[in-house]
């Protein structure tokens, strides 16, 4: 049994496809599946049911996957230990945000991070919370970054900066001839909010939450994207709460349907994340050094509340 032999079992369960799978490790799809009927024959087992489209694991073959992983990612940080002792701030690494910060916070820190850090290999991908998460406990994100706290004993956090929540109130509004709102202003009744699975979407829940004893979870308007809970509430379907960074891009029109919150301004606390057995914290270290440092010229706001990012319970 080999780690190369691990790693291309690993591929298989995830593609469910030999062919995607080797081209996923670079070789062909017959030294593949050479190399995993070599580990069959040794273990004698069958790790896959190749009858099934597409390609299923055995009973066995999800146990052998699960082992499998530990010990790839393990094998992974032989060279994260060689890295961390000499101080050396490259290679891959993989990271994950969260679909409301993405667009706003990577313009501002990716070209000045890939100026001071150039032997570092940035993946970056958009994903949810609840993906992120999974992904970091499987060993396929080494860091990413999200609202929290996430309450997870196994996932650590650094706080980057503290985002607050802007209203967003077209004229025909009932709140709009206010220069600034409370909390106690809001109802989720006339609210725009995002999808589900979006955590920003249930920071506004829960934030309505605080003060009203019941929340009707049938709500008028969802979307997927904060420019598009724009151009609703422009068309007089309610009112909207964007994260602050959101607000920067705006044009003027726009910008003069803004309310800022009474003191202390609800907001979201944003942090990198990363498992508690991460070994790259150099490259964590220095992407909290890029951002926290950019993010200061941006975010004024210091008194704050910061408004949980997890599901609101019903």
């Amino acid at each position: 049994m080999t780690i190369t032999q691990l790693h291309y079992v690993l591929a298989i369960a995830e593609y469910k496809n030999f062919t995607k799978a080797a081209e996923k490790c670079f070789v062909t799809q017959p030294t593949l599946s050479t190399q995993i009927q070599k580990l069959e024959d040794e273990l004698d087992v069958l790790i896959f049911d190749r009858s099934k489209k597409p390609i299923e694991l055995t009973d066995v073959g999800r146990k052998i996957v699960q082992q499998a992983r530990n010990i790839v990612n393990e094998s992974d940080r032989i060279q994260d230990i060689v890295d961390q002792q000499k101080g050396y701030v490259g290679g891959e690494f993989r990271l994950g945000i969260i679909p409301t910060v993405m667009p706003t916070l990577l313009p501002m820190f990716l070209k000045t991070f890939i100026k001071r850090h150039p032997k570092v290999k940035l993946i970056i991908e958009e994903l949810t919370t609840e993906e992120i998460i999974t992904r970091i406990s499987e060993g396929h994100l080494d860091a990413a970054i999200a609202a929290t706290p996430l309450q997870n004993e196994a996932i650590k956090e650094r706080v980057l900066y503290y985002e607050p929540f802007v209203a967003y109130i077209p004229e025909s509004h009932r709140l709009h001839a206010k220069s600034k709102i409370g909390t106690e202003d809001l109802e989720i009744d006339d609210m725009l909010l995002l999808e589900d699975g979006h955590c920003f979407r249930d920071g506004v829940i829960n934030l309505c939450k605080v003060f009203k004893s019941h929340v009707d979870d049938n709500f008028q308007l969802e979307s997927g994207s904060i420019e598009t809970l724009v151009k609703l509430s422009n068309e007089g379907l309610g009112m909207t709460l964007l994260p602050y960074l959101h607000t920067l891009e705006l044009n003027d029109k726009l910008q003069s349907n803004l309310r800022h919150f009474e003191e202390p301004s609800p907001a979201r606390e944003v942090s990198i994340i990363y498992h508690k057995s991460e070994l790259k914290m150099q490259i964590i270290e220095a992407l909290q050094t890029v951002i926290s440092g950019i993010i200061r010229g941006a975010i004024a706001f210091q008194n704050v509340k910061i408004i949980s990012p997890l599901p609101a319970s019903k």
